[in-house]
């Protein structure tokens, strides 16, 4: 049997829509038809949450809710969490159906792990409405994990470790200490950690970078390095076990963490290791 028993996969950033990019174009839109533009960098600051979470995060900073005091002629309430979440389902399914690509290199580790007898779950912080269309474009291009735990599916989200363990009972995987959880967003990295289990940040592919892949190509070798490195440091902050690029470079991260489990050791026993070279 090998050390590790499953692998839990984030989706988006993580193994598909490069850049993470689909719930930035579906908050900005929904925002701006409410009256209240926002930009990329206050939606990227709350990703990885529910996406509910996600939107009343946004409307709790300061400048925001002073906008929608302005523009509406009251302080924003949950009726208007509400509304905003009504347009956001559609506005989701639409934006992150065209972007699901998988992540380069992603149907290789897949097929890696299915080699190996690693078992492949999933959590995100997209609703089941949301992911739609992502799933059946996901299995056209070979990827279907047996478990997708979505959000508003337990009591809480991210940080919280409940879609995790979900994901575990519905896998009958146990115990978690025999699990990673990979995720481009540290706060799925701390989810991974409060249920227990190994934890991979991936710094190019998701929300820390936000770029397309052919931008995140052009970039300058000493730019992507500095810029990743940043990205690295947020990870280890969070108590992620190693950091990689992408999910291509997993079995990098996948052998570190074997060989600790050989060593005797756990989940966060030692400082993040980062292995982007």
């Amino acid at each position: 049997m090998p050390a590790i028993k499953a692998v839990i996969f984030d989706w988006a950033g993580t193994m598909v829509d490069f850049g993470s990019r689909a719930p930035v174009a579906a908050m900005r839109i929904v925002f701006g038809e409410a009256g209240v533009p926002i930009c990329d960098e206050v939606i990227r600051r709350y990703m990885g949450r529910a996406k509910r979470e996600h939107v009343v995060a946004i409307l709790s900073e300061h400048s925001v809710a002073a906008r929608w005091r302005a523009a509406h002629g009251a302080a924003w309430a949950e009726t208007d969490v509400d509304t905003l979440m009504e347009a956001l389902e559609p506005a989701m399914l639409r934006e992150a159906s065209a972007m699901a690509e998988l992540v380069p290199g992603a149907l290789h580790t897949v097929r890696e792990l299915g080699d190996a007898g690693i078992r492949i779950g999933s959590t995100t912080g997209y609703t089941r409405t949301m992911m739609a269309g992502i799933l059946p474009r996901a299995a056209s291009q070979g990827y279907s994990p047996e478990v997708t735990v979505c959000a508003g599916e337990t009591a809480a989200g991210r940080p919280a470790p409940l879609m995790v363990w979900k994901a575990l009972v519905e896998l009958g995987v146990w115990p978690a200490s025999a699990v990673v959880v990979v995720d481009d967003a540290p706060v799925g990295a701390e989810a991974g950690r409060h249920a227990g289990c190994w934890t991979v940040g991936v710094a190019a592919s998701g929300n820390g970078l936000g770029l397309s892949r052919d931008e995140y190509d052009a970039l300058p070798p000493t730019e992507r390095m500095t810029r990743l490195k940043r990205i690295a440091d947020d990870f280890a902050a969070a108590g992620t076990d190693v950091v990689v690029p992408t999910v291509a470079e997993l079995s990098r991260a996948l052998a570190i963490i074997e060989r600790r489990c050989a060593a005797n050791e756990g989940p966060g026993s030692e400082c993040c290791a980062i292995e982007l070279g």
